[in-house]
């Protein structure tokens, strides 16, 4: 892909991590993103808000303010490693898959697993690996692909790159991956040898950043090398050209609107 090709998304996270400090509504983060220059959203389940069930009008309101969706992005109580609770798992994955069907292109991100059940540590894996694959079929069908979202935050199951490595080796290679900068960096990782590593699965990319200590920071403040980071991007063959910005530090949650304008200026510094 050439630079032209690349497209700059932003995920909704920055207001979602404010919690009940943000009375707003979908209407107003469609606005704050138009507003600072992206081109696509990423929303979640937790903030799609009165949407969710009337995917059409959320695709007039996208249209209306010029952006696209890149992906529906949710998660599990569960943390997708629960036994008893992936039938639970996939039908909620099979109704977002469902909402992202009327938006052409538009994918489903499927949150890190967690390990919040009993037993040990290991078995968890093969549990969330069926999840992923299972509802990867239930995308297939409905013409969605379904990309695992790793994280860093407490109890993840996706943290060093050992961890990775063993739930990517039990995935399908038809399930997706959405690599995410600043938890890679938090989990010790060398970003570079882990894109090259699963490059097959990457399908776009969370751009976040954090300082020497894995502490988060505004998006070129930390020890992110972005540019780098969109070049190896780039070189994926199943990337779909969107890189989309995440912004969790405490600036962000100061002012979320503006900490996403900035890291857009930043981008833009950048040449992108």
């Amino acid at each position: 892909m050439k630079n032209a090709e690349l497209q700059i998304g932003c995920q909704t996270f920055t207001w979602e991590m404010l919690g009940t400090d943000w009375g707003g509504g979908p209407d107003d983060l469609v606005r704050a993103i138009a507003d600072g220059g992206y081109a696509g959203i990423e929303i979640t389940d937790t903030m799609i808000g009165h949407y969710a069930l009337k995917p059409a009008d959320f695709a007039r309101t996208l249209t209306d303010a010029g952006l696209t969706l890149v992906s529906f992005a949710f998660g599990s109580a569960s943390g997708f490693t629960v036994p008893e609770k992936i039938a639970s798992d996939l039908d909620t994955a099979r109704r977002w898959v469902d909402f992202a069907a009327n938006f052409p292109g538009a994918m489903v991100s499927m949150g890190s697993a967690t390990v919040v059940s009993d037993g040990p540590r290991d078995e968890k894996f093969a549990i969330a690996a069926e999840c992923y694959n299972r509802a990867t079929e239930i995308g297939q069908s409905a013409g969605v692909t379904v990309a695992v979202h790793p994280s860093s935050h407490h109890n993840t199951l996706l943290f060093t790159r050992n961890d990775y490595d063993r739930l990517f080796a039990l995935l399908d290679p038809q399930v997706g991956w959405v690599p995410d900068t600043g938890h890679i960096l938090r989990g010790g990782q060398q970003i570079d040898d882990t894109l090259a590593a699963h490059r097959d699965r990457i399908r776009y990319v969370h751009l976040k950043d954090v300082d020497a200590g894995g502490i988060w920071a505004m998006l070129g403040e930390g020890v992110c090398d972005v540019p780098a980071v969109i070049s190896a991007a780039r070189d994926a063959p199943k990337f779909i050209g969107w890189i989309v910005v995440e912004e969790e530090s405490d600036h962000a949650a100061t002012d979320p609107a503006a900490a996403v304008r900035t890291n857009r200026e930043t981008l833009r510094r950048l040449g992108f």
